[in-house]
């Protein structure tokens, strides 16, 4: 087992050196000027040198590339002469000695995303305030799509071939196949546009406000509930497809014949096996799908205004802020690869044949 989940780990490391390497080289081959984009477009020469040499811009691609998953790594090697541009600054980082010599010094730091060129705020500080409203978001559409999902997709099993199962599969292949993107346009053009003069379901405007994270800033709810909805809509068609058609083959088995030969109630035979038993391939969806709603999150956040992390990369990416956009997408990145790391760890623990298997 301890072989399996190191396996699991080291896949997980290869997969994010991956992503790193391709976001690095990927916006560091666009236009454009980062030493002039911080300092402005009339800026000196003299300065700007400045501060390439300080972001290791005056460095080939390569060293620079190194330098970037030095700053990432949590281990991190530097010089102590202040005039190299690896040169450990205090500024940047907050670390712990490991070794230190004559011209080098080896720490433990937390990853270091550089700074934004825009507002020179450190990226960490900028995702630590937008991430937890994506992730309150993500919670929300994937609770309502789990329990509107298990219910419709239960119903469909018991009513199989009925009205409400054909209406359902109705509402499956729609959910499927509807963009994100696009259900949001036209739900903020109905609600808020539309309908918003007759029922007051404008997304604008305060309904009840939360300090969800106790940080002092307070969350509208009635500005979530179109988000939520439409961000749940796709792992909902999901979720209710396959509690049908799990429920329909645990209703088949043996002991359902066995438990209603005892003289169990339909409702008890549900209630006691038959749907807890089908959960294992639902719960597996939901924990796939909640890694897709931090990404997917992004252009729907931005459609409603959503203050996440998707305003923050399309602001990033409309002013060429490549070091906000490349800290996003890492971090998403890192929770997409945990995630699966965990499922799979998961899937060994609990069917010893994946472990063979892989």
């Amino acid at each position: 087992m301890l072989d399996f989940i190191l396996k699991r780990i080291g896949y997980g490391f290869f997969v994010l050196l991956g992503v790193i390497t391709l976001v690095f080289f990927l916006f560091n081959v666009l236009p454009g000027d980062p030493a002039r984009m911080m300092l402005g477009q009339r800026a000196d020469q003299e300065s700007v040198e400045i501060i390439q040499k300080d972001l290791g811009l005056d460095q080939p691609i390569l060293t620079q590339y190194f330098y970037y998953l030095n700053d990432l790594s949590p281990i991190s090697f530097h010089k102590t002469s202040n005039h190299k541009s690896r040169y450990l600054d205090d500024t940047k980082y907050t670390y712990f000695k490991l070794y230190s010599g004559k011209d080098n010094i080896i720490v433990l730091k937390q990853p270091y995303l550089r700074r934004s060129y825009q507002s020179k705020r450190q990226v960490t500080e900028i995702l630590s305030e937008a991430f937890p409203n994506t992730i309150i978001l993500a919670l929300l559409s994937m609770s309502f799509a789990f329990v509107v999902g298990v219910t419709l997709g239960s119903l469909s099993a018991i009513f199989k071939d009925s009205w409400f199962d054909r209406i359902n599969l109705s509402v499956i292949v729609l959910g499927m196949s509807l963009p994100s993107f696009f259900a949001a346009i036209i739900f903020a053009w109905l609600f808020a546009y539309v309908l918003a003069p007759y029922t007051g379901l404008s997304m604008f405007g305060s309904l009840y406000s939360v300090d969800v994270l106790g940080r002092g800033e307070y969350i509208d709810i009635k500005n979530i509930i179109l988000p939520a909805f439409t961000l749940g809509i796709r792992p909902l068609a999901v979720i209710s497809e396959l509690t049908k058609s799990s429920l329909l083959d645990v209703l088949s088995q043996d002991y359902i014949r066995t438990a209603r030969a005892k003289g169990l109630s339909k409702y008890q035979v549900l209630r006691r096996h038959a749907l807890k038993n089908s959960m294992n391939p639902v719960l597996t969806s939901v924990s796939g799908w909640f890694a897709s709603l931090m990404a997917g999150a992004v252009f729907v956040e931005y459609i409603f205004d959503w203050k996440g992390v998707g305003v923050v990369i399309v602001d990033g990416l409309e002013k060429y802020d490549f070091p906000v956009v490349m800290g996003a997408l890492l971090i998403i990145c890192v929770l997409l690869v945990m995630i699966n790391i965990v499922v799979d760890i998961l899937y060994g623990i609990l069917d010893p044949r994946v472990r063979i298997a892989k």
